[in-house]
């Protein structure tokens, strides 16, 4: 991506096997688990899904959830063009659109969406209240630092 060229499935499924497995690990230990990454289709959140080793693909019962942080291809043209400039991205703003054309939610799949134009505090109180509201976690329980 550093030079441009998208990334195959093939590229990726190394590497959603390996979040897959530390999925796998911290649902073992009965251990909370927060990871960013673009799971941007369906196959990809399926392979994360399935750390929870009772999970039947397609069903989408699983403790393994989602959230799209959601913004306007154009506001996120900016900040990727800004990190990049900055040297604190690795992927090029003209790959962009690609990441956009792979995006694919289907609504049964459950996933939050939280608008990403907000503040970084307002997005994490937006998502702690979400997960809460679900029933995920007891608000109470999490630290901060």
């Amino acid at each position: 991506m550093r030079k441009g060229i998208p990334l195959t499935d093939e590229d990726r499924m190394p590497w959603l096997e390996a979040l897959r497995d530390v999925i796998n690990e911290y649902l073992d230990n009965e251990k909370g688990l927060i990871l960013g990454c673009s799971a941007l289709k369906n196959q990809y959140r399926e392979m994360l899904r399935s750390g929870y080793p009772a999970y039947k693909w397609g069903t989408y019962a699983s403790p393994v959830k989602f959230i799209l942080l959601d913004a306007p291809a154009e506001v996120l043209s900016v900040r990727v063009s800004a990190r990049a400039a900055e040297g604190k991205h690795y992927m090029p703003a003209s790959l962009l659109q690609s990441q956009l054309d792979l995006l694919k939610i289907d609504d049964c799949e459950g996933i939050l969406k939280v608008d990403a134009t907000l503040t970084p505090q307002a997005i994490v109180n937006t998502i702690l209240n979400m997960l809460h509201f679900q029933g995920c976690f007891h608000r109470d329980c999490i630290e901060f630092h």
